[in-house]
């Protein structure tokens, strides 16, 4: 969509630079962020014609959710410093709009604060933090604010060499602006620096999270089916193919590329969602074809929140989903369901 363009370079322009490389730039020569882009235009859909379009659903379920929309807004750290909006006015915007937000542990405002604020179902995005006596704390509070499932991070045992962040030094805090520690509002808020967090972290631990905290778990960061398997035999709701945004290790492969041996590993067993490089419904749609049941943007929405606050994460939801239903009547799709690996062809691999 043009619209994301156009988002992305007003917010450049309103933005501190220092904040707008964070969320923009990635790992290394940022080739994987380019990469996740092309890869989905490798991916031809091929229509069927002749038939009835005239109403189009873009609704679907879920782990137990029905979603309006299968377009779901991605953890995404520290979001006040896009917005004052921040975090509590993205979830109002995907409650608006039908469908998910996801929390991150990195969040700028507490987990208290975003549930209070959020109309729709929200999960929790966790970093499993060395004091694991401090995530069972969080993981309490986060069953206690009604988060229906926790996203776990498998893909961030260290931070990723992300060139543009180091060219500042340090993402500046404005007065008034701190990471929440999500330990309840009398505790400290403080700002951590990326990393931090239990390199130690195995698959035992999803059995851990899941008992501590009441929730279904799902893990994110899985790009090949070895994972996938682990990840399932570990007690995992579903999966989640992302490799970070690109934020990780530079030149590793596509999400859109990794999302057919996941979904093959996967089979019915249990939902696959996938990330990186969503730009459109047609993207959603090549998604969908390659296996996935839902997919999560992050940069799209971390533009349209630093131009226009609530109500522009709200209108790029209501831009995706009008893309979404015209993408589908094009391709000979009235339901998500019918949406088939003979929907699309692969362009060169």
């Amino acid at each position: 969509m043009d619209l994301l363009g156009k988002l992305e370079a007003r917010a450049k322009e309103l933005l501190d630079v220092a904040h707008y490389d964070y969320f923009a730039g990635g790992a290394g020569d940022e080739q994987t962020i380019a990469e996740n882009k092309a890869a989905w235009r490798k991916v031809w859909i091929r229509p069927r014609v002749m038939v009835d379009v005239s109403a189009v659903d873009t609704s679907c379920e879920l782990l137990g959710q029905r979603l309006a929309l299968p377009v779901l807004l991605a953890p995404m750290a520290a979001q006040r410093l896009l917005h004052p909006d921040g975090e509590p006015g993205a979830a109002r915007a995907a409650g608006a709009a039908g469908t998910v937000y996801c929390l991150s542990t990195r969040a700028t405002a507490d987990l208290a604060e975003v549930a209070a604020a959020a109309s729709g179902p929200l999960w929790f995005q966790l970093y499993v933090d060395r004091d694991r006596e401090r995530t069972e704390q969080v993981l309490a509070r986060v069953a206690e604010h009604g988060f229906g499932a926790v996203l776990l991070t498998v893909d961030l045992p260290v931070g990723g060499r992300r060139e543009r962040e180091r060219r500042h030094l340090d993402v500046p805090f404005p007065e008034g602006v701190a990471l929440a520690s999500h330990l309840g509002a009398e505790l400290e808020r403080r700002h951590t620096a990326i990393g931090g967090w239990d390199a130690a972290l195995g698959w035992n631990d999803i059995a851990w999270i899941r008992d501590v905290s009441g929730l279904p778990v799902i893990v994110k960061g899985i790009l090949c089916a070895e994972d996938a398997d682990g990840a399932l035999e570990a007690g995992a709701a579903a999966i989640v193919v992302s490799n970070h945004g690109g934020r990780q290790i530079d030149g590793c492969v596509p999400t859109a590329v990794a999302l057919r041996e996941v979904a093959a590993a996967v089979g019915e067993r249990v939902p696959v969602l996938v990330d990186g490089g969503i730009r459109d419904g047609a993207d959603v749609l090549r998604a969908l074809a390659l296996g996935a049941d839902a997919v999560l943007i992050g940069r799209p929405y971390a533009w349209a929140l630093a131009t226009g606050g609530e109500a522009g994460v709200g209108e790029l939801l209501e831009a995706f989903a009008d893309d979404l239903r015209v993408a589908l009547a094009l391709a000979g799709c009235p339901t998500l369901a019918a949406v088939d690996a003979g929907r699309v062809r692969l362009a060169g691999w």
